[in-house]
């Protein structure tokens, strides 16, 4: 999804019309499974560049909620680049994450209680049943169309599953539409139980899935604006019901940026091996040079270098 041409030129106005006036929380998220890249680097350019031009507060959370891919060495590599770079966090400074004595708040990995807590409460309100459904077994009765994600089909909501048969646990949606206004793309509508289906919170490996944990944490984090990717345009409606199920009534605003892609239109990539900051950083390459060359790709400067204390001057117009 793309938006008009100018959207560069009125990002400014609809950001400052769109925004909470001061003292609002948006958050980096990185999970650690590969080095970052310029395409998480982008995404930095946008979180620290709208909160710093616009009076709100970075929250640097890891999210290692899949323990079969992360890796504790990748979690150091993006602190070190967070810091090589310049991007200081507002909330959950850089330093606290590598003390491995802490159970830090704001790593996934430490956060099973408080997952398991907000799972049973809906569990206790009936919206919460055991599934044993594996992927084979969902495309064997939805099979999968091109261009369209693999949606859920119900087959355990009424099936009695017992509990100890699955790790995997799915909240009950119902089939009511979300609105809401993404800053850069305007009104939008989604239907998470035609999309998805019922949400998978927990799988069969007793991994918490990204879509259960992030909006647990939003929520834990007072985050007032998320700044992500279009990849993850679709996943919208679906978190914002289950943050309206687990009692969050804190307006969340969300905006989506363009990603930097291949010739061929696939997104940058840590599993197709695309080149990594630590990669560029060891030939020799600055970090401002960096920056600036993020920032030449997302379309919003035309500069060679960018200092980071600069990024806000990205976001403010002319």
């Amino acid at each position: 999804m793309r938006t008009p041409d100018d959207w560069r030129s009125t990002l400014p106005a609809r950001l400052s019309a769109g925004l909470p006036a001061h003292g609002w929380r948006t958050r980096f998220a990185p999970a650690p499974t590969g080095y970052l890249h310029l395409g998480h680097l982008v995404n930095a350019l946008h979180v620290w560049g709208i909160a710093r031009a616009f009076g709100g507060a970075v929250v640097l959370r890891i999210e290692d909620h899949d323990r079969t891919r992360c890796r504790p060495e990748y979690e150091q590599a993006l602190l070190d680049d967070l810091e090589w770079l310049g991007f200081a966090p507002d909330v959950y400074d850089l330093s606290s994450f590598r003390d491995d004595d802490v159970a830090h708040p704001a790593r996934q990995s430490n956060q099973d209680a408080r997952y398991r807590a907000a799972l049973d409460g809906l569990e206790r309100r009936g919206l919460v049943y055991p599934c044993r459904c594996t992927r084979r077994d969902i495309a064997q009765v939805v099979p999968h169309r091109p261009g369209e994600e693999p949606r859920y089909p119900g087959t355990c909501r009424h099936a009695g599953v017992p509990a100890e048969d699955s790790f995997a646990r799915r909240v009950w949606l119902d089939n009511a539409p979300f609105s809401f206004v993404d800053l850069r793309l305007g009104a939008l509508t989604q239907t998470p139980q035609q999309q998805c289906g019922d949400l998978l919170a927990r799988d069969r490996h007793a991994q918490w899935t990204y879509q259960f944990a992030v909006v647990v944490d939003d929520i834990t984090h007072d985050i007032d604006v998320v700044i992500r990717g279009e990849d993850l345009l679709a996943s919208t409606g679906r978190q914002l019901q289950l943050a309206s199920l687990l009692g969050r009534t804190r307006p969340l605003r969300f905006l989506h940026h363009t990603l930097l892609v291949h010739p061929d239109g696939s997104k940058l990539s840590k599993a197709t091996h695309d080149t990594s900051l630590r990669e560029m950083r060891a030939a020799g390459l600055h970090a401002d040079e960096l920056l600036g060359e993020a920032a030449r790709r997302a379309g919003l400067a035309t500069v060679d270098r960018l200092d980071p204390n600069d990024v806000a001057s990205l976001f403010v117009g002319s």
